[in-house]
């Protein structure tokens, strides 16, 4: 079966990519709720399971277990679909995690590994799905950047904030081309949000420092990012604190912006 088999007399599936907790899972309980079809894959085949008997009840939910960080996951998570017949006209692109310490304190494969999640393996899927729904003439890509992608650097996490402002600009760039053919593209851009993320990375106990007033919940930015890939929305920041710190680090001047966010992150970010 082609990359390019027709949608739109078939009933689209929502792909989510780690979608075993946090935002991934508040993503498919959204969809679900709007009685949308569901594809879950993530790692943990447990965890995509339970998440799966919860939802089934409201429309089908397929579980395929993946794990992007191998080179070839993107093409065999694909083809699985493919010789399904699950039709995937909604994508969303949220598998992530965090390098903790500094670029040296990690081995070159676990960084490796990381830019293949983070962007090899969202650039080769979006390329999969992408011509069927433009064939179609209807389309959704949400992809799951961050805050970190619209700040200055910090030390530590030395690359997640770099593959955040790439998938920004690449969905800015995507959307341009796309729209004109039915195919809506968002990044969305959370801040500090309440999920496993801080514990898998291992800062639980330094970011939960931080004011409470800065942090959303993953219900609430699983809405959000719904809410605005369906209204055509290219890039949306959650929460207006995040919306305020995005905006002063785009008009301060640069280096005055840099040195705010050093002082900041160094609270909650392991740079050793």
């Amino acid at each position: 079966m082609s990359s390019t088999t027709p949608l739109a007399n078939n009933p689209g599936y929502v792909l989510i990519t780690g979608a075993s907790s946090g935002i991934g899972a508040e993503i498919a309980r959204e969809y679900s709720r709007r009685g949308r079809s569901l594809i879950l894959t993530a790692r943990r085949t447990d965890r995509l399971e339970a998440l799966a008997r919860e939802l089934g009840v409201n429309a089908p939910c397929v579980v395929i277990t993946s794990d992007l960080s191998q080179a070839d996951a993107p093409r065999r998570l694909f083809a699985e679909t493919q010789a399904r017949g699950l039709h995937v006209d909604t994508l969303v692109n949220n598998a992530g995690y965090g390098v903790p310490g500094r670029y040296l304190s990690s081995d070159w494969r676990v960084h490796a590994d990381f830019l293949q999640v983070m962007i090899t393996a969202v650039g080769e899927l979006t390329h999969l799905y992408l011509p069927a729904m433009e064939q179609a003439g209807r389309g959704r890509i949400l992809n799951i950047a961050s805050l970190a992608g619209l700040v200055p650097a910090s030390a530590g996490h030395t690359m997640y904030g770099a593959t955040k402002a790439w998938l920004i600009r690449f969905s800015e760039c995507l959307a341009l081309e796309t729209a004109p053919r039915g195919v809506l593209v968002t990044a969305l851009c959370p801040g500090f949000t309440y999920s496993e993320f801080h514990d898998v990375n291992g800062m639980r106990e330094k970011i939960s420092k931080m004011p409470k007033f800065l942090w959303l919940t993953s219900e609430q930015v699983a809405r959000i990012g719904v809410d605005a890939v369906e209204a055509g929305k290219t890039r949306v920041i959650t929460g207006a604190p995040n919306k305020l710190v995005a905006f002063l680090c785009k008009y301060l001047p640069d280096a005055l912006a840099r040195a705010l966010v050093a002082s900041k992150t160094k609270d909650f970010r392991d740079a050793e």
